[in-house]
């Protein structure tokens, strides 16, 4: 059976999305279009480009995640020019072997541009903070002066996963002028809305990967200082909107996966850590199965296009 995918940010907890993915294939569910921010996004990319979830979960599992994290070095190896960095860089790391690592994932399958994949197959979420707004690759590119068949998969993600103030953002250089572009979760963490359109043609289920508890079981935020404060704002301001269209419109199509315990920019996890979050993702994903297959399809609550 044929659906589209919608997997949400959520950084080295994407893992999960793997494992979810694995066992909607095992049941011989087929991704025809897919969108993500993030974490999200690369699931996305990777299901576009031909990766099975065993392949996928196989490069997960064997990436050293930090080996990514690649800091500018400096002329004095002190402290505080770490923070210095942050000040003129706007990121902790250059994201530079990042994006690498995305070319060469997509390489091995022979993936460059968005012209090497399905036309409509795949849609990256992205933040433009200088002219304040959500960008969503390839659709939008054409309005900066830029050809989606020359524009580089990898560099969409490593746009996608600028996560602010941990990796540098992205400078998007056009015609229309530079852009700085970051982490499309600071506008939206789960595009559930770019698939559903009201379209004419054949109709495909719309299947949302979400990395959280489902909103009836949020936590509530504990704020005793700044730094609890700004947590709280960015979880608020990349979440809110969001959740409001998932209780609204689509929740029975949404998986909610919770993978508590573990950051989004936890690059260090350990192999336990990363079987969890897999074997999360399949437990979340069977049991989803078992109440979705079960239920009346009701054709007005999601609509796709023909590609």
């Amino acid at each position: 059976m044929e659906i589209d995918g919608v997997f949400s940010g959520g950084g080295l907890k994407g893992l999960a999305l793997v494992g979810a993915c694995k066992v909607f294939e095992e049941n011989g569910y087929i991704f025809k279009r897919t969108v993500g921010t993030s974490a999200g996004a690369i699931v996305a990319a990777m299901i576009a480009a031909g990766y099975t979830s065993k392949e996928m979960e196989e490069i997960m599992q064997k990436q050293n995640f930090p080996e990514l994290l690649d800091a500018r070095k400096t002329f004095l190896p002190l402290p505080f020019m770490k923070w210095l960095q942050l000040y003129w860089r706007m990121g902790l790391y250059q994201g530079t072997k990042l994006e690498n690592w995305f070319s060469d994932i997509l390489a091995e399958k022979g993936i460059y541009t968005f012209m090497d994949i399905p036309e409509g197959s795949l849609r990256i979420i992205v933040s433009d903070l200088t002219n304040g707004k959500l960008v969503v690759l390839p659709d939008d590119l054409e309005e900066y002066g830029l050809r989606p068949d020359f524009f580089p998969i990898a560099r969409a993600l490593r746009m996608s996963t600028s996560i602010p103030f941990f990796f540098e953002p992205v400078i998007m250089h056009s015609v229309a002028g530079d852009a700085v572009a970051v982490d499309g979760g600071v506008l939206s963490n789960f595009p559930l809305w770019v698939f559903n359109e009201p379209e004419t043609g054949k109709n495909r289920p719309i299947i949302g990967m979400k990395l959280s508890h489902n909103p009836e079981e949020k936590k509530k935020a504990v704020i005793r200082n700044g730094l609890g404060l700004y947590e709280a704002l960015f979880t608020t301001m990349k979440d809110a909107h969001d959740e409001k269209h998932v209780s609204k419109r689509l929740e029975k199509d949404v998986l909610f996966i919770p993978t508590d315990g573990i950051s989004a920019v936890q690059f260090d996890l350990s192999d336990e850590q990363k079987l969890k979050l897999v074997t999360n993702g399949e437990t979340a994903a069977k049991q989803f199965l078992r109440q979705w297959q079960q239920a009346p399809v009701n054709i007005n609550s999601f609509f796709t296009q023909k590609v």
